[in-house]
């Protein structure tokens, strides 16, 4: 991290507490930025640093998406992310032993959030008892036509993720059986996954969001509502204020090496 605020010349900035802002948009300006090999590069490098800092996923990823042609606006929100790295260069993510080896994820969606072209973005958080495992912020494929599409393709996101968990802890001789617990915030994207009859609302739906439903039938997931308020996910899909963001950060276990 201060390798990365070395290359950018950013060491002395100030520090903030979110790394996205709540209030601008992702728009690309106008004017491009004059060095966009720079700019490559320190996104490059944010990139790894998501290994371990979940809590930079969904601002990653939005300045992933202007690689090709990056401006001055996109610079200006890369720089916003260094400065929130510079006030938490202690941060990481910890990993405890865990008595419980119970799979639950969180799946979410920011429903038709990117002002550009309208596409949602998806985000997971899996956990093996209290560790986070698994996640991910990424802008869908497609557009989708309400919120519980963009749900239920969150999600079969988060579904092929924990089928995935499930099948390596059964190769370490790990798995508990327990059918995997999946938290979604959408009542209708929850119902669908039991109840096959919404077909007004879902024949645009692609066959491959029906994966989930085969899963849940079968008895290797169970999907429960979560309020949005205990939306773990919510970190990974969109900017969020500090407290909020703070309060997430904290629950994915992403702390202070130093107490």
């Amino acid at each position: 991290m201060t390798d990365l605020l070395s290359r950018a010349g950013m060491l002395d900035c100030k520090s903030l507490t979110t790394p996205a802002s709540v209030t601008t948009s992702a728009v690309p300006a106008a004017n491009p930025y004059d060095n966009p090999t720079h700019y490559r590069r320190i996104v490059g490098a944010l990139q790894y640093l998501t290994i371990t800092r979940p809590d930079l996923s969904y601002a990653v990823n939005r300045l992933c998406q202007f690689m090709h042609s990056p401006t001055d606006d996109n610079w200006a929100m890369a720089k916003r992310v260094l400065r929130y790295i510079k006030g938490t260069i202690s941060y990481g993510l910890r990993i405890t032993s865990s008595t419980s080896t119970a799979i639950h994820a969180f799946s979410d969606s920011d429903w038709a959030g990117c002002p550009i072209d309208r596409k949602s973005t998806s985000g997971y958080a899996v956990f093996l008892g209290s560790n986070l495992i698994s996640w991910l912020s990424r802008k869908q494929r497609t557009v989708a036509r309400s919120s519980t599409e963009a749900e239920y393709k969150a999600l079969a996101d988060v579904s092929a993720e924990v089928t995935w968990v499930v099948s390596l802890l059964r190769k370490l001789g790990l798995h508990s059986s327990e059918p995997a617990t999946l938290w979604c915030d959408n009542l209708g994207a929850t119902y669908l996954c039991a109840n096959p009859v919404f077909h007004a609302r879902t024949k645009h739906v692609e066959i491959d969001y029906h994966f989930v439903r085969d899963k849940v039938a079968s008895g290797d997931f169970v999907i429960n509502f979560v309020s949005t308020k205990d939306q773990l996910a919510d970190i990974l899909t969109k900017p969020l204020t500090g407290p909020r963001f703070t309060l997430l950060r904290d629950k994915l276990n992403v702390v202070s090496h130093h107490p």
